[in-house]
């Protein structure tokens, strides 16, 4: 506790945009063979011009004014120069003193509590090629390039060094992660490369409020890595300064498999990158009937919809989280409530039901077929059918996991395979009396204890009930009439 962390977050998201960032090269890069998706202007050929995707602009702002920010009327293009492998041009087109937008802020909940991080930034620029490392037969070291993901549109969120704990970083990154897949501005899969971190982190005497040397960790390819990551420069670093010796400003790598990082480069001082606005690009006027046209556009965010569902639907914080976090899941929960004519206290029971179905059994069989929720074949309306069937007494909670797991399979309303495959839960009086007589028949023995005090073998008479009515009958009222009628054979017998 003698000292604490400082960290700071820079996050790059590649753009869900059809083109690159400055020219019309397909942008979606993926699945294509290398070096494909090039043209002269990616590939960095003299005597090129790029142009602008307005596209990619527009997912700025949209996640500027998601993030509370400040959009700037007037912003520009620059060229930052540094010699690497990667760099078709030998420089990178990005935003220095000009971003799109600036002065933000992001609340996080960690463990209950509530901070807000502060946004410094979020510009636009180019993502550079890819290369990969290659061992040959004699033991030579080799490297291949692949142009195809040079020039697309990223985008590059920067937290202010607010951070106090791997823990805080996490909380930023996920609900950043959720708020950038709700506007749509980028499919943030780390592990296609979608979504990228690179995490600033420092520790200084607990009190102070100087900024010790800079540690800058690469290659986080995962939440998991990143927090693993943050946890291991945290305590090399307190251990260091604790000695009494210097803590190295330079840039650290994570490796994975061995859960450790690796010195890669050390930076001395802040770094030169030789920055000076893009000759070849007119400085971009923002106007503000553009910005306001973007806000109009912006979906209810998760941070809002939470709210909305803790307030509306009764929910509890936990649970409107979990349903929130992905933009497909809530818009899913909020047409299942609007199928129904549920109101007041029936909504706020419709609400809990379908966050329970939805939590458990639909989220066991979407991770047992790796599937979305976008991708299921269970219509809304039917999720609700289903829900009314079993608050009405047609299906056991049983049977309707046996009747949800066709609907995933088939996409058919539930009522009708609940008819077609005889579920359809008994609560005729008559029938489930039968049942009952036929179960006390058969254990004598149960009987007998329930007569002696023994309250629990009722437990098991009314499951034999429900065996042999092969689940059909409805619990509450086979419950209630082998208690009846075991009072009454207890009543009958002479003391």
């Amino acid at each position: 506790m003698d000292y604490e962390v400082v960290i700071g977050l820079e996050v790059h998201s590649q753009l869900l945009t059809r083109s690159k960032m400055f020219c019309a090269c397909p942008a979606s890069y993926q699945d294509a063979p290398p070096n494909t998706m090039v043209c002269e202007v990616c590939m960095g050929m003299p005597g090129t011009l790029p142009t602008i995707n307005k596209r990619a602009v527009e997912i700025v702002i949209a996640t500027g004014l998601a993030l509370d920010c400040t959009i700037s009327r007037y912003t520009k293009f620059d060229r930052k120069n540094y010699p690497y492998p990667d760099l078709m041009k030998g420089y990178q087109i990005s935003q220095l003193d000009q971003a799109i937008a600036k002065g933000g802020s992001l609340a996080i909940d960690v463990n209950g509590t509530e901070r807000v991080i502060r946004i410094d930034r979020v510009h636009l620029e180019e993502d550079v090629a890819k290369l990969s490392h290659h061992t040959g037969p004699a033991g030579e070291r080799y490297s291949l390039l692949d142009i195809n993901r040079a020039g697309v549109p990223l985008m590059e969120t920067v937290s202010e060094p607010d951070l106090r704990s791997p823990e805080e970083a996490h909380a930023f990154l996920t609900t950043l992660h959720s708020i950038i897949r709700y506007i749509g501005a980028s499919s943030a899969n780390m592990e296609e490369g979608s979504f990228r971190c690179d995490a600033n982190i420092s520790v200084r005497p607990r009190g102070t409020t100087e900024l010790g040397p800079k540690v800058e960790v690469k290659n986080m390819n995962s939440f998991r890595s990143v927090v693993g990551a943050l946890e291991y420069e945290t305590e090399r670093q307190i251990k260091l300064a604790r000695k009494g010796e210097r803590i190295v400003q330079e840039t650290r790598g994570w490796v994975d498999d061995k859960e450790i990082t690796v010195s890669q480069r050390v930076k001395e001082g802040s770094s030169d990158y030789r920055y000076f606005p893009e000759p070849d690009l007119p400085p971009l006027v923002i106007e503000q009937e553009w910005i306001d046209q973007v806000r109009s556009e912006l979906p209810e965010l998760p941070r809002a919809r939470k709210t909305r569902f803790m307030r509306d639907y009764g929910l509890s914080a936990y649970d409107a989280g979990l349903l929130t976090a992905e933009r497909e899941n809530a818009d899913y929960f909020d047409s299942v409530i609007a199928a129904s004519p549920a109101i007041g206290d029936k909504l706020e029971q419709l609400a809990k039901s379908t966050s329970n179905w939805m939590l458990g059994e639909l989220t066991r069989l979407l991770k047992e077929t790796d599937d979305k929720i976008s991708d299921i074949r269970i219509q809304p309306d039917h999720l609700a059918e289903l829900i009314d069937m079993i608050n009405d007494g047609k299906l056991s909670s049983n049977l309707a996991k046996e009747v949800l797991a066709k609907m995933f399979e088939t996409g058919q309303r539930p009522e009708i395979i609940a008819e077609e495959s005889n579920l359809i839960q008994v609560s005729d009086v008559d029938s489930v009396s039968s049942a009952v007589e036929q179960a006390l028949t058969a254990n004598p023995g149960s009987v007998g204890d329930y007569m002696e005090g023994k309250d629990k073998a009722m437990g098991f008479l009314v499951g034999q009930v429900m065996k042999i009515s092969k689940g059909k009958a409805n619990p509450q009222l086979a419950s209630k009439l082998v208690k009846e009628k075991l009072d009454h054979m207890k009543q009958a017998v002479p003391h």
